[in-house]
């Protein structure tokens, strides 16, 4: 369990998205961590929207467009599914929230946990592990697994 692998850690802010699933992760993993005063909601690390291929089954997609076709939208970099967002869509707003995360952190000299989706943690980590593009659509982000960062303040 996440909760269980970051008990040793430390962090005075935590970031989470408007989504439950994030919230209630954040929320197990808080109840180790009373030093953490401060829960952002910011939306810029909400999971990628597909647009009108959302809550339809991989097998729906691929029965109706094709198997080249639905992987093109599902890990293309730049070519969004109908009315969803590309990956780079995705990868300009997390870096957005990166900056802004920078900033933040060198100015408080804080720590901080942050409770993410699947699709932006792609951007975030090629930005923090200096990955190519195909390197980032090729990750596959365990459920189980945390990632740590050290920034330079």
């Amino acid at each position: 369990m996440i909760a269980e692998k970051l008990k040793e850690k430390t962090f005075q802010i935590a970031f989470k998205t408007s989504l439950s699933r994030s919230s209630n992760t954040l929320k197990i993993v808080l109840k180790y961590h009373p030093e953490c005063k401060k829960v952002i909601i910011d939306d810029r690390l909400i999971e990628r929207s597909y647009g009108d291929l959302e809550r339809k089954h991989h097998k729906t997609i691929i029965q109706k467009y094709g198997k080249k076709q639905f992987g093109l939208w599902h890990r293309s970099y730049d070519v969004p599914p109908p009315g969803g967002e590309s990956l780079k869509i995705v990868e300009k707003r997390v870096l957005s929230f990166v900056k802004d995360l920078l900033t933040l952190m060198k100015r408080e000299k804080v720590n901080v946990a942050i409770s993410a989706h699947n699709n932006s943690m792609r951007p975030f980590r090629r930005h923090f592990e200096n990955l190519t593009i195909n390197e980032m659509i090729a990750l596959e982000n365990p459920y189980d697994k945390y990632f740590d960062y050290t920034i330079e303040c």
